[in-house]
């Protein structure tokens, strides 16, 4: 296999950059772009969640700066799930970049259902494709294998281009019992490994996880016996996009002589898809309103919903605030079906608090096998290695103590450490036939999403905003005549989140009065702002030991 790229005929402008636009380094917005003779190739366009400390933020998306400057040699956009972290920047990177998508049937419908709801399906320009398709985009031949994953019609990409074959396994795991039936390709990565693979892509989520990641069917025994045992209403929440788990749960519905209800306007939107293009054998009326949640006997209701997050606007999250239609009651079991996203973790245990106040029996991952992980462990990553033969390896989707893990399963496979790149997002890798090499970083960060603003809001903003939420702030008013500088009205002192206003009077008076005694100084009126701001700061802090915003306000009259 080492002859096979060796002898690769390339002249010196030939050159494969690998260009990881999020998803490396980091837990979810996967965005990954292949470019050759300037054409660009991306495979996924995804978010991620907000950490905690991004007070105000909804969403986070990548930079699609890159690619916007080059937004007419994009040939293509594949799609390889429908999960958010793959699919949920499409809304964003389309109006920018007005490139093909290609998609499975089931990823294409949840693609859909999203531009759907901001208005901006017809913007999309879609194809429908399957595992045994070959694509031409540009320079690029595009292949696909099927893997297993926590959601159906998953897909790896296999993309030959004139320096080497590169492979990209999406998230995947080799469940030998996979819910709908379909097994991880086998032969078709052994194919391509014996073809001879330039550069192996593979995610790294679960790198620091022994053995095999179990198969989704090995949670059902659990739901069965809750099932069994609940003696009221059962509540799953779970990711919307989980098809899988929804037909779990379907299945054990009517095992149990109970009916299914959907909660969440994402969660009914992708189910309903998913039964129209058959992934879910729904009967018409099947699914139960929020009227019948409430009213049918608790014994013959289950209910699908979203919040296994804790975000903040989700039904789980509003039903265990009692701001819900549906009430979550004592007898009522609520199992939370999904491992917690780093830095989700103090939004899941409130909203589980809140949910053991209002009588529910709660069941989660830390108490008993509820969720099962998509992403394979390190024996998965063995075997794919074995498979597929790589002779680099670049390892992706995974925080970056995930990716050095993952390098040092792939070095004990075989691969040579010089030939293993440990990247995060943004930096470029550059292959030609006669190696590869460290590129550029072509960015350094990500895109804050808040309400309708979509990267107006940056590190001094998210500054400002732990600030504000941290100490408070004050407002200082004070009117001065405009040619003599003479104090005609204030100083005004206004607080919020700072100390309590009645509680506060003594402070704020003698405020006033070290403001009057700056007024005091002889200084042009431009300068008396920062003068404020500076006294009042000392002021405070030597008082209080804390530091409020100041925000001094001169008006000239």
């Amino acid at each position: 296999m080492q002859d096979s790229f060796d002898t690769l005929a390339s002249s010196p402008e030939q050159v494969l950059r690998i260009i990881p636009l999020g998803g490396v380094g980091e837990i979810g917005k996967n965005m990954m772009v292949l470019e050759y003779d300037g054409q660009l190739l991306v495979i996924d366009a995804g978010l991620m969640f907000p950490e905690s400390d991004m007070l105000g933020v909804d969403l986070i998306i990548p930079d699609i700066e890159y690619l916007a400057q080059r937004a007419d040699r994009v040939v293509g956009i594949v799609l390889t799930h429908g999960h958010e972290d793959h699919i949920g920047a499409l809304p964003y990177l389309l109006p920018a970049v007005d490139a093909p998508v290609y998609a499975t049937r089931l990823t294409r419908g949840l693609a859909e259902v999203k531009l759907r709801q901001r208005g901006l399906l017809g913007q999309a320009r879609f194809h429908t494709i399957t595992a045994d398709d070959v694509l031409q985009l540009g320079p690029f031949t595009v292949e696909f294998f099927h893997v297993c994953h926590s959601i159906p019609d998953t897909v790896g990409v296999a993309v030959t281009t004139p320096v080497g074959l590169v492979v990209h396994t999406s998230d995947y795991k080799f469940d030998q019992h996979p819910v709908d039936g379909r097994l991880t390709d086998y032969a078709k990565l052994q194919a391509l490994g014996e073809r001879g693979v330039l550069v192996l892509l593979s995610d790294s989520t679960n790198a620091e996880v022994a053995g095999f990641t179990p198969s989704e069917r090995e949670i059902e025994a659990t739901f069965e016996r809750i099932f069994s045992e609940a003696p009221g209403r059962i509540f799953v929440a779970t990711f919307a996009s989980n098809i899988s788990r929804v037909m779990q749960v379907l299945r054990l519905a009517r095992r149990f002589g109970r009916r299914l209800g959907l909660v969440g306007r994402s969660m009914r939107d992708n189910v309903r898809m998913a039964a129209s293009l058959g992934y879910l054998d729904l009967a018409p009326g099947e699914l139960l309103s929020v009227e019948e949640i409430e009213t049918l006997p608790d014994r013959e209701v289950v209910v699908v919903c979203t919040g296994s997050q804790g975000e903040p606007t989700s039904a789980l999250v509003r039903m265990s605030l009692e701001d819900h239609r549906i009430n979550i009651r004592p007898g009522d079991t609520v199992i939370l079906s999904a491992q917690p996203i780093p830095g989700n973790e103090e939004l899941i245990n409130r909203t589980i608090d809140n949910l053991f106040r209002l009588g529910a029996d709660v069941r989660y991952s830390e108490l008993e096998a509820v969720h099962v992980s998509g992403h394979g462990s390190r024996e998965d990553h063995k075997l794919m290695i074995n498979l597929v033969r790589p002779k680099y390896f670049i390892p992706i989707h995974g925080e970056y103590r995930h990716l050095v893990l993952h390098s040092r399963t792939a070095e004990a496979m075989g691969i040579p450490r010089e030939r293993i790149f440990v990247i995060e997002s943004g930096q470029v890798v550059e292959f030609t036939a006669d190696g590869a090499r460290l590129g550029e970083q072509v960015t350094e960060g990500h895109v804050l999403v808040d309400g309708l603003g979509v990267g107006d809001v940056g590190h001094v903003v998210l500054r400002d905003r732990r600030h504000l939420a941290n100490d408070g702030f004050v407002v200082a008013i004070v009117g001065v005549d405009a040619q003599t500088g003479d104090v005609l009205a204030g100083p005004e002192i206004l607080s919020r989140g700072f100390v309590y206003p009645g509680s506060g009077n003594g402070l704020f008076q003698a405020a006033r009065e070290r403001i009057s005694e700056t007024l005091r100084r002889e200084a042009p009126s431009s300068a008396l702002a920062n003068m404020i701001k500076e006294e009042l700061s000392e002021f405070f802090y030597k008082e209080t030991r804390r530091r409020p915003m100041i925000l001094p306000v001169v008006l000239e009259l």
